[in-house]
């Protein structure tokens, strides 16, 4: 049975050492580590804002996972993030994170997910990836300005390249939309899968040459592609992986960045196509994860 506390009874009643009851799991702490946070929904309940309420034994109960507010509750003692290999959960703790309103928290979580692989996360036993790449060689005329009234029809070669990545783990998707962007003048853009239900992303992009102008690059609509520094900064704030990357110029260098983030994943190259010995110039790659 449920007793749900007046705020006046509230702040009489909450004293050291504080008994709690999540979800069915016991823990026992005091008012100083669970109002730590005092902007939190933890600390707004253990200094009287809020109303409690009381099982049947006396405990302060939460209708929330019991088994992960572990977690939160060591990192109130602590301020540190502290969870074990191999840690399952990471989508919940942070549900449960946001829930309770521990922003320093959801911002260790963050950082987590930065530095440890998805294959650490939870991720699935098994996987396929198909990767189709294609190249085009283009000519692109253009009038570069010399004066007033002055123009000089010049050429240049562009290289259109496309890459269409089938993928059944859908987290890798999105983790591929978080390390590659699209550059352009006005700024850097993620791209997005074309279709999470068809687990399929489509990459496009054009490398400008030196010697094509960035106003007439811009004026064709081409964007560039660079592959983000893995690494976290923090902001106002806010937790962000950086953008502040290497532009991907050619198909190799792609071939390359996308082997790096596949092979750390636990992907192993299953087919090449046409060359096996000449994978950095291969047409299209199927990778596999058991």
């Amino acid at each position: 049975m449920l007793n749900l506390n007046s705020q006046d009874d509230n702040s009489n009643s909450l004293q050291d050492p504080v008994s709690l009851n999540v979800g069915g799991e016991i823990y026992t702490t005091t008012l100083d580590t669970l109002t730590r946070c005092r902007d939190s929904m933890l600390g707004a309940m253990f200094t009287g804002q809020i109303p409690v309420l009381r099982d049947s034994h006396g405990h302060v109960f939460i209708d929330r996972d019991g088994r992960v507010f572990r977690y939160i509750l060591n990192y109130l003692r602590s301020s540190s993030l502290d969870l074990p290999d191999g840690f399952s959960e990471l989508a919940l703790l942070r549900r449960e994170a946001d829930f309770f309103q521990i922003h320093p928290l959801l911002e260790e979580i963050r950082r987590y997910e930065v530095s440890v692989p998805l294959s650490h996360r939870g991720g699935p036993s098994g996987a396929m990836m198909i990767v189709n790449l294609d190249s085009k060689i283009r000519v692109l005329h253009f009038n570069l300005r010399r004066g007033p009234e002055n123009y000089e029809l010049r050429s240049c070669t562009v290289q259109a390249l496309a890459v269409d990545i089938f993928c059944t783990w859908r987290a890798f998707l999105a983790l591929l939309c978080e390390r590659f962007s699209y550059r352009t003048s006005q700024g850097v853009t993620s791209p997005h899968p074309c279709n999470l239900r068809r687990n399929w992303l489509k990459l496009e992009w054009v490398p400008r040459p030196d010697e094509l102008p960035q106003d007439q690059y811009d004026k064709q609509r081409y964007r560039g592609l660079s592959v983000s520094n893995p690494g976290a900064s923090q902001a106002d704030g806010i937790m962000n992986v950086q953008r502040d990357g290497c532009e991907i110029t050619d198909m190799p260098g792609f071939v390359e960045e996308l082997l790096k983030l596949s092979l750390a994943e636990g992907f192993r190259v299953d087919l090449v196509t046409p060359d096996p010995t000449e994978i950095l110039n291969c047409t299209s790659l199927r990778l596999v994860k058991s």
